[in-house]
């Protein structure tokens, strides 16, 4: 009976930046907190597997991406004969952020009116306006921001279900390829992906902020479980194993 090769898809948060005003870049320590992860990773893949590594279209994580491939590579280099392929980083639509609307145009969710000008064409709403958009003004005046988005019940655009399903979606789709191979997908995104999804198929509640380069680790090796209710047209669905590249808050599934 042949046996298909497994299927790992880690969900990877972005290394630590100074602010979210924009589209920044990872501080030093963050780089350096990579090069510690990458470490870890390559001690994690097994022989054979060809790995993919995904970024969202940002800043934040292209950088993230990048420096975990350099510092894979760096591991392998060492090696007479790597038994892995390591792919280059590639931008992917699939797990970017939320798509949030002001005005008609999509705009990441940063945390000053001025950073959400910026998004937006010139002379399309001042920053007066922006500040008083109620989404927008709830946003900003908690203190777990992105919890204000996983539990708002109508966005200006996706809700944390619809960025969940959207995720599970894309995973479940790599099922189609052959499974002739192992194969691993290390995906840099953001927290308010994980955190919808941890909450809508993982742990059933949203257990908070992620800490930057935490991670949640589905797996398709076995145990694939029927979701006719959340994907009325798909086969199977991953089945779940949670785990951190560092720790999550102390909650394990």
């Amino acid at each position: 009976m042949r046996v298909d090769a497994p299927l790992r898809v880690h969900w990877l948060r972005h290394a630590q930046v100074a602010s979210h005003r924009g589209d920044v870049s990872v501080t030093p320590e963050g780089l350096r907190q990579v090069d510690a992860l990458g470490q870890l990773f390559s001690r994690e893949l097994i022989s054979g597997e060809v790995v993919s590594l995904l970024h969202a279209p940002t800043r934040r994580t292209r950088e993230t991406a990048l420096r975990l491939h350099s510092s894979m590579t760096a591991v392998f280099d060492g090696v007479a004969e790597p038994q892995v392929h390591l792919l280059a980083p590639v931008e992917h639509w699939a797990i970017r952020n939320p798509d949030i609307y002001v005005a008609g145009i999509r705009i990441e969710l940063v945390s000053t009116a001025e950073a959400v000008a910026e998004q937006l064409p010139p002379s399309y709403l001042s920053l007066e306006q922006i500040a008083h958009l109620p989404f927008l003004r709830g946003f900003w005046g908690e203190s777990d921001r992105i919890g204000y988005w996983v539990n708002h019940p109508n966005p200006p655009g996706e809700d944390a279900d619809t960025v969940a399903r959207r995720m599970l979606t894309f995973a479940v789709s790599l099922l189609d390829l052959p499974r002739d191979q192992p194969r691993r997908y290390i995906c840099v995104t953001h927290s308010p992906l994980i955190r919808a999804f941890l909450r809508c198929y993982l742990l059933g509640y949203d257990p908070g902020e992620p800490g930057y380069l935490d991670c949640v680790w589905p797996s398709a090796q076995q145990g694939l479980t029927d979701v006719s209710a959340a994907l009325p047209h798909c086969r199977t669905l991953l089945s779940y194993c949670y785990a951190t590249s560092v720790r999550f808050h102390g909650y394990v599934a």
